[in-house]
């Protein structure tokens, strides 16, 4: 039994929350920890577990192996080096930090202290994007022709009237970093490396808000094969993410947790989509089952002392292709 604490009871606790009830077989909560004594009581009430508001015992308990940090973005190095120092593993809730720096930083920690480091980028564990990983690995598309990745979701304008959303200081941007990172992250592991040619980022006129809910760029992918980004949380009501690749031998549509694959030579392979969701409204409205898949194979990275399948250094490439799309976007503007 991997002991662990809980810290962050907020938004991103419900999805953890179960994947963590259906994995009791391997994982024991000692603390469930928020500053917020009102959230503790909401998410005692709602899951039967024991609450505290002592974040500090928390991240530094001596009996406890681990960390799951849920909360928000620009707390993370903070948060997480006391952890590390304290000789915790660390499973931190994307983004690694709001600031590319911190990011940055929470990763060469994880290094010094030689301590895990997994990131929450559960769209890598969902059936279909194993699957077509699985078909790149094994060079079943051929070489690549041309790629593409698009994130048309939809939040009202009431998302972002919440204190910190879609700011620089605590959420570290907007769409990029704060939606679409998944789905990034995931294009940027089958497709990648991703070179940044051109970008665009804005505010729409549906948003008021500090950051960008819209991001267009212009890739270059794996073999030099073309490739283009459109990401905005501005398209009502928001439809599923895709991720569309071709190749010399075929090609392969991710839509959601759903894919469809088709051969030159006639064969075609599909997988039926679950309840991704995520993109219209709620922005909860999705299966656990992809941040249990998350939560094991990091379980299995402490007891093997291995990397965890989304690590630290990972997520950290992905980190840095944001910036590049933002910087370029910076560049387009000036």
């Amino acid at each position: 039994m991997l002991r662990i604490s809980l810290v962050g009871l907020g938004m991103a606790v419900k999805p953890h929350a179960q994947a963590l009830a259906d994995l009791s077989d391997r994982i024991e909560i000692v603390h469930a920890a928020t500053r917020s004594p009102e959230r503790a009581a909401a998410f005692e009430a709602a899951t039967g577990i024991g609450t505290t508001t002592d974040v500090d015992s928390a991240l530094t308990d001596p009996s406890v192996a681990a960390v799951v940090l849920l909360t928000p973005p620009d707390t993370h190095l903070a948060l997480g080096r006391i952890a590390l120092e304290a000789g915790k593993h660390l499973l931190v809730e994307k983004p690694l930090d709001s600031a590319h720096d911190r990011a940055e930083a929470l990763v060469a920690l994880a290094a010094e202290k030689k301590r895990k480091l997994g990131v929450v980028l559960q769209h890598r564990f969902r059936d279909a994007a194993l699957r077509m990983a699985e078909i790149l690995e094994r060079g079943e598309l051929g070489t690549l022709t041309s790629a593409s990745v698009t994130v048309p979701w939809w939040r009202p304008q009431s998302y972002y009237d919440e204190p910190g959303r879609g700011t620089l200081a605590r959420d570290g941007g907007g769409v990029l970093i704060t939606q679409a990172i998944h789905t990034i992250d995931l294009f940027r592991t089958l497709a990648g490396p991703v070179e940044v040619l051109a970008a665009t980022a804005s505010t729409t006129p549906t948003h008021t808000m500090e950051t960008e809910d819209y991001a267009s760029a212009l890739l270059r992918v794996r073999g030099g094969a073309p490739g283009h980004l459109m990401a905005t949380t501005a398209f009502y009501p928001g439809l599923p993410e895709r991720i569309e690749l071709s190749g010399t031998l075929g090609c392969a549509s991710l839509v959601g947790d759903a894919l469809s694959v088709e051969w030159m030579d006639g064969r075609r392979e599909d997988i039926a989509a679950g309840d991704a969701g995520g993109g219209g409204a709620d922005p909860m409205a999705f299966s656990s089952e992809p941040h249990r898949r998350v939560i094991a194979d990091f379980v299995s990275a402490v007891e093997e002392d291995r990397e965890p399948g989304a690590s630290g250094a990972s997520a950290l490439q992905t980190h840095r292709l944001i910036a590049q799309i933002l910087a370029k976007a910076g560049d387009a503007a000036h």
